[in-house]
This record gives structure tokens, C-alpha cells and sequence, in this order.
């Protein structure tokens, strides 16, 4: 006889009862007669609310998506929404991914704000991210959904949580909204749909993010734009709605598409990760580039929040950028857009991550701007605007290859910073420059940064464990010494303190706690250690930095920053 342990069994006995369809009850039976170790893994917790909202293996389960947990949670959030607004006609907007059920769930979650007497606008089909986000303040509405895993592997599915702002949740909301889900029952949630208060939206809402993008993306003469060849990649994903017609309407007419992965499709058969922070990702849209000369390569994940970047070195080879180039780049360049017209007064600010490049906060000084530093996670640079309502958004990015042009968004956009991205090669060419030799310029200006990322994968219940542990021995040891460099300062976003750790002082950290801890360095080097809040990883961030006196010398201070991390990650087992 297989033993379960009481608490595991509770958990798997409430479903096992008339809340449940047959077929969820019958797959539960089967799983408790033959498989024991995926029945614990399904059931041993409630998924969590985490960095972009709820991300999870789809299947059956209190850890799984499927319609009983999405529903729980639109139950819960329906139930919030009415206390939160009494007395008025709640709207939320509904968009989803290329994923597989993502459809059949956008529905089931329709079906239950509808239920619960709640205005939907529910997309006719597929849609990005950023037109969610986009949509909620457009069409006026309390709140927002969109269903998807991002870029994790095809069997996930995901919920990510939009409020008024077009922002995602953040506190306070974030944790009444879970404390009301957490207080349902599954026989709580309301399933059957109002079908006469679901209303399915399209093309309008497209016409107007799209004009908006243009609007918001495009400063180059068309003579420059003409001049321009580009390669794009939906990777299977979302984007193919929205970036090909952006591209046209801002009058980008040398636009190649690779058709090998236009059509949207949940198992991304063409690429092993739908990532773009992943090189091969690319190779088709890089071999394209090749074969017709491009300037410059892009390619966007699933949901078309997140966009790589490759485009022409000074030796007219493509090479990919990661996401704090792209972000110091793109950054740069809006500054100097505010600047030519006038609009920087002191009164604005671009925004960024803990983990993301410390070279935001150079650029943020030489433009007398101030530079906001959040938690990982756009729904913290979202947040930022909403907090100061008398300042003005000019961008902000983090290092995972996301960033966000202005406010009209309020999460990162691939769709807008494709745009800009191209805006940036264009312009930069038709001024006998290019966007590599941008960045370039840009380090000789501020100092050379270089980063890298390692992350280290731990799957189900042990993985969390030993993730877990791994933070707990990082917090009781701390470093005192990296790759010999004395730690000069120790951030604990968990306990919220700030160490010095020459003189022993403390002080107190003002953003949100979070389960990250950061190493500063005497030469100037910055580790920073976390556990994703999307992922069953741990993210090691690595950032070192030197000067750069002339453009000619990049490649030789490069390689030896390349050496240096190297050096740090062998030092602390990494390698």
C-alpha cells in the first residue's frame, strides 16, 4: 500500500469532491494508485504569486495552472474588485499568448468575472503583452489579465494580474487580492458565464496601441528608415499580431520576416527555448540577417515583452547584445531625443533593477536626470510613475532583456523598443555610425560595464529546498572577499539592510523587501544573488567595470573584464 502523508491527503481528498469535474477526480484516483511522487509534486503547495505574477506546469493540482486554480484566483480577485469599487460597473481586460489551453483558460476566466457581474472585454485572439497592458487604461478598466508563461518551456501557462495603472499588482493590493484568494474554497467560484457581459475586442484596440507605439517610438527622418534593412523573429510568439504592422506604420518598408517561425505556436518547434536571452534562439533569424545583408537582427519571447538584439560590429559581423547593453543604448538615445527638444528641466527619471547594470545610474547623472533603482520586475518601474505622478517616465529596462519607452505602457514592451531599436540603427547609420558603435561610444563616455548572468536550474520539491538552503548559507557566511577584492558593502533586501562592512555600519534599505542579497566589491565589482521568482532557479548577477580611454581599445578591456568575471564566478564555484 502507498503511504501519503495526512496533510498531502487533506489536500488531495478536497479535490476529490463535487467542487471537481469527473475527470479531474479520476486522473487524482489514478495518480494516488500509480504515481505518488507526481500526485505530491501537484499538490504539495498552492502555486505563489511571484516576480510576473503566477507561472506554473500546466496539469491538475493545487501547484498546477488549470482552471480550478485560475478560476480560485478570479474568484477571489472578483470578490476584491466589488469591495474595492462599490457601487460601480467593474471592467477588466482579457488577452492571452500562443500557449497551449492559454484560449480555454482566457475563457474560463471571462466565464468567471462574468459570473461574478463583471464587465469583460476578452480579445478576439492572440495578443501581446503590452497591448494588455495598454488596453486596461484604453478602455478604462479596473484591472487586467493576460495569460502567459513568458518564455518558460512549453508545458507552462501563467496569470499575470494588471491594475488600473496598466501596471501589474504591487503592494498593497497584491497581498489583500491573495489573502481573499486564499480565503475561498474551490466551491466558491462561480463558473457559469454571463455570456451578455463578455465582449470580444480586436482590431479597434490594435489601431490605437499600434498608433500609440509610433507615437511614442519613432523619431528618424524617413530617408534614414528607407536605408535600413532589419530581421525579425516572433519565435513562435504573439508579437507576429503587432510588430510587422508597428514596423510598417512608422514606415519601415526592408523588413524580413523569418517564416520559418511566424506562425504562432505553443511548442516552439523551431528553437529550444522561446528566450531571447538565448543565442540560439536566433540562429535562424541570424543566418537570415546574413543571407540578406540586414543591419540589424531582433527577436521577441512568446508573449513579446522581452526583445534580443544582434546587430553589425565594427568588423560588419552580427553579434547578439544582452539586455543592459540594449537598455544603456536605448536609454541614451531617448535622453537625447528629451534633450534636443527641450524637455529635460530636471523634473524626470528613468528607471531600473537592482541586478541590472550599474552604468544606468552614469547615464542618469550625465543628463542631470534621476535614476530610480526597484526589485527586479517591471511591476516595480511601474510603480515608480504611479508613486511620482509629478515627474516625468523618459524609459527604464532591466539586464532580461526588457524595456519600456515612456508611460503609455506600464510593463516591459517589445513591440515599442523593437521599434526604438530599429529607430536607433537607423538614425546611427545614415550618420556613417551604427548602434554598435553607439554602445561603444557610450563606454568611453561613462566606463566599460560587463555582465554576466549564471543561473543554476533546481526542479520541484528538492530544487526549492536546496535554493532555499543556498540563500540561508549565503546570509549566515557571508563573503568577506571575492576573487581578492574585499567586500567594502553587503545589501540584504531580506532583512532590509544595507552593511558596511569596513566601518560596521547599517543602514536601512526603502524599497520592498525581497529574497536578494548583493555584494559590492573594492574594485568595483557587483554580485548579486536570487532565486527567480518565475523559475525553479538561482540567479547569480555579475557586474565588473573599468575605464575605457579610446573606442580602439574595447576589445583588449573587454577581454579582460571577460577574465575578471571569470576569476569571480571560479572563486565562488560557479564555474
Amino acid at each position: 500500500m502507498i503511504y501519503i502523508e495526512p496533510e498531502l491527503l487533506d489536500r488531495v481528498n478536497s479535490w476529490l469532491t463535487t467542487a471537481f469535474d469527473t475527470e479531474t477526480q479520476d486522473y487524482i484516483k489514478n495518480l494516488i494508485a500509480s504515481n505518488p511522487k507526481e500526485l505530491k509534486e501537484a499538490f504539495y503547495k498552492d502555486l505563489e504569486f511571484g516576480t510576473g505574477g503566477m507561472r506554473g506546469i500546466m496539469g491538475i493540482g493545487t501547484n498546477r495552472i488549470n482552471k480550478y486554480t485560475l478560476g480560485k484566483n478570479t474568484q477571489g480577485l472578483s470578490n476584491y474588485l466589488h469591495k474595492e469599487f462599490p457601487g460601480e460597473t467593474i471592467k477588466v481586460a482579457i488577452a492571452y499568448d500562443c500557449r497551449h489551453n492559454s484560449k480555454t483558460l482566457a475563457k474560463v476566466v471571462a466565464d468567471v468575472f462574468s459570473a461574478n457581474n463583471i464587465e469583460v472585454f476578452l480579445f478576439e485572439d492572440l495578443r501581446t503583452t503590452p497591448e494588455l497592458s495598454f488596453s486596461v487604461k484604453h478602455l478604462d478598466c479596473h484591472c487586467g489579465i493576460v495569460l502567459t508563461a513568458s518564455h518558460n518551456p512549453p508545458e507552462y501557462n501563467g496569470y499575470k494580474v494588471y491594475w488600473q495603472d496598466g501596471g501589474q499588482l504591487v503592494p498593497p493590493q497584491d497581498a489583500a487580492i491573495i489573502s481573499e484568494i486564499e480565503n475561498l474554497d474551490y466551491s466558491e467560484i462561480k463558473f457559469e458565464a454571463n455570456d451578455n457581459l463578455i465582449q470580444l475586442v480586436g482590431k479597434e484596440v490594435d489601431d490605437a496601441f499600434i498608433d500609440a507605439s509610433v507615437k511614442n517610438g519613432s523619431f528618424t527622418s524617413q530617408n534614414a528608415k528607407d536605408q535600413l534593412t532589419i530581421v525579425f523573429t516572433s519565435l513562435h510568439g504573439t508579437s507576429i499580431t503587432t510588430i510587422p504592422e508597428t514596423l510598417k506604420r512608422a514606415g519601415y518598408k526592408n523588413v524580413h520576416i523569418v517564416e520559418e517561425q511566424r506562425e504562432p505556436n505553443g511548442d516552439f518547434p523551431t528553437v529550444k527555448s522561446p528566450n531571447p536571452e538565448e543565442p540560439e534562439a536566433l540562429k535562424m533569424a541570424l543566418d537570415l540577417a546574413n543571407k540578406v545583408q540586414a543591419d540589424i537582427v531582433i527577436g521577441t519571447d512568446p508573449d513579446s515583452d522581452r526583445l534580443g538584439v544582434a546587430v553589425r560590429n565594427n568588423n560588419n559581423d552580427l553579434v547578439l547584445l544582452n539586455g543592459n547593453q540594449t537598455m544603456v543604448v536605448m536609454t541614451d538615445f531617448l535622453l537625447q531625443q528629451w534633450q534636443k527638444n527641450g524637455k529635460l528641466d530636471g523634473n524626470e527619471f528613468i528607471g531600473s533593477t537592482i541586478v541590472s547594470t550599474p552604468m544606468m545610474q552614469e547615464l542618469a547623472n550625465a543628463y542631470d536626470v534621476e535614476c530610480k533603482i526597484g526589485l527586479t520586475g517591471f511591476k516595480w518601474i511601474a510603480k515608480m510613475i504611479k508613486d511620482f505622478p509629478n515627474q516625468d517616465f523618459v524609459g527604464g529596462g532591466e539586464e532580461s532583456f526588457g524595456f519600456m519607452v515612456g508611460d503609455f505602457v506600464r510593463d516591459k514592451d517589445a513591440v515599442t523598443s523593437t521599434l526604438l531599436a530599429c529607430e536607433i540603427a537607423a538614425q546611427a547609420k545614415v550618420n556613417g555610425s551604427s548602434f554598435y558603435k553607439e554602445l561603444l561610444n557610450l563606454y568611453v563616455k561613462h566606463g566599460l560595464y560587463k555582465e554576466r548572468l549564471i543561473s543554476i536550474t533546481k526542479k520541484g520539491i528538492e530544487g526549492a529546498k536546496e535554493i532555499k538552503q543556498m540563500m540561508i548559507d549565503a546570509r549566515e557566511n557571508p563573503l568577506k572577499v571575492v576573487n581578492e577584492s574585499k567586500v567594502v558593502r553587503l545589501e540584504d533586501y531580506q532583512s532590509s539592510i544595507s552593511k558596511d562592512m569596513v566601518t560596521g555600519k547599517e543602514s536601512q534599505i526603502t524599497i520592498p523587501k525581497s529574497n536578494v542579497l548583493i555584494y559590492y566589491t573594492e574594485d568595483g565589482s557587483k554580485i548579486a544573488l536570487r532565486p527567480s521568482g518565475t523559475e525553479p532557479k538561482i540567479k547569480f548577477y555579475i557586474s565588473v567595470n573599468s575605464k575605457l580611454d579610446i573606442v580602439e581599445s574595447y576589445q583588449e578591456a573587454e577581454s579582460l573584464l571577460e577574465l575578471r568575471i571569470d576569476a569571480i564566478l571560479k572563486d565562488m564555484n560557479l564555474s
